[in-house]
């Protein structure tokens, strides 16, 4: 299967590492995996303008890095969202790939999702809501949802339980 993982931090610190684990468990079961840095990405958000509805015929009107993960998530089996949590919600440049996703409203493909979130403490309610009510939209099926928060950051056991849903999925 075709697996993107969206990495929505803009550092390489506690989501990087639970991207790292995830890469590894999907690898060792056969998967093919592709990261985005969406963090480190120049992404706007939608404009509501529906020119991708109208005339773009699924086409942002915007030309920035959004381009390079539309393909991505157009034909990916399953695409994972990782994100940390900045002030209660995911970072705003993975709020911006996802809003921009709205040009093709559900992916071709997809038919499962992952959502990683990493915390300094705890606080991250309302990206699980998001991210339940996106997958409950566009009919794809939560594959998990797994939280790291303070120590549980980079920690061995919270590494391998998403390396082991990562390889189950």
């Amino acid at each position: 299967m075709k697996i993107a993982i969206f990495n929505g931090s803009p550092r390489k610190q506690n989501t990087a590492a639970m991207v790292d684990a995830f890469c590894e468990g999907a690898k060792s079961a056969g998967h093919e995996v592709e990261v985005f840095h969406v963090g480190r990405m120049n992404i706007a958000g939608c404009k509501g303008c529906e020119y991708c509805h109208t005339k773009g015929e699924g086409r942002c009107i915007q030309k920035d890095d959004f381009d390079k993960l539309l393909p991505a998530y157009k034909e990916a089996d399953i695409i994972v969202f990782a994100s940390p949590i900045y002030y209660f919600g995911m970072t705003a440049q993975m709020e911006a790939a996802i809003q921009r996703a709205y040009c093709i409203g559900k992916p071709r493909k997809a038919k499962k999702a992952v959502l990683l979130l990493s915390m300094g403490s705890s606080g991250y309610r309302s990206a699980v809501a998001q991210f339940e009510e996106y997958m409950d939209y566009v009919k794809i099926e939560n594959a998990g949802i797994i939280t790291a928060a303070g120590s549980e950051n980079m920690s061995e056991e919270k590494l391998s339980e998403i390396r082991k849903l990562a390889k189950n999925i």
